[in-house]
């Protein structure tokens, strides 16, 4: 019911953000559109009532949009009609922004549970969880956020980031020399 990385022989790598939009997600829109390349952005729903510009330049630019709760809870401590609940209105928000229908989520925390899976299924969401989380969101500063990610790399690989819930600056002033340490490796970013 969910996927960590792809499984196939192919040297894609996944960018994901997650915790968007925010204050920095034009800052990492900016460096993704400088080097062409496209990512996955995890969107919480009520920052679109603040930010909401900025995902639709992730739409514009061809980027996927997925769904990331309303309000970023633990769903696996909800209720059914909670959970249900905070994955429709944020597919509803994206969908009044002119973008195309979330197919993809990823839980809040990487917490979910049966009911979540069988709310997924009834949305027709596939969970997308991730093979390296470069733990940006604590700040360990831009060389570790680098060397995390080049460590985990491997073919199929979901690298995990943040663009909202915090300063992302270090996430943004890596993101260059990420694309460019896993271009020179031979790998093809997507999303």
């Amino acid at each position: 019911p969910f996927v960590k990385e792809r499984t196939d022989r192919m040297r894609d790598v996944a960018l994901t953000f997650d915790d968007g939009p925010g204050p920095y997600t034009p800052g990492v829109l900016s460096a993704l559109e400088q080097a062409h390349v496209r990512a996955t952005f995890f969107a919480i729903g009520k920052m679109e009532r603040y930010f909401s510009e900025s995902t639709v330049r992730e739409i514009r630019d061809g980027d996927v949009v997925g769904d990331h709760t309303e309000t970023h809870p633990f769903l696996a401590r909800l209720s059914p009609h909670e959970q249900r609940e905070e994955l429709f209105e944020q597919i509803a928000r994206i969908e009044l922004l002119g973008g195309p229908r979330p197919d993809l989520f990823r839980p809040p925390y990487g917490s979910f549970n049966a009911t979540t899976i069988r709310e997924l299924q009834s949305l027709h969401l596939l969970m997308v969880l991730w093979s390296v989380d470069t733990g940006d969101y604590l700040q360990p500063g831009v060389p570790a956020i680098v060397q995390r990610v080049l460590a985990g790399a491997r073919a199929g690989a979901i690298l995990l980031m943040h663009d909202g819930g915090g300063d992302r600056s270090q996430t943004i002033a890596a993101l260059p020399v990420i694309i460019h340490e896993l271009r020179a490796r031979g790998f093809h970013l997507v999303t």
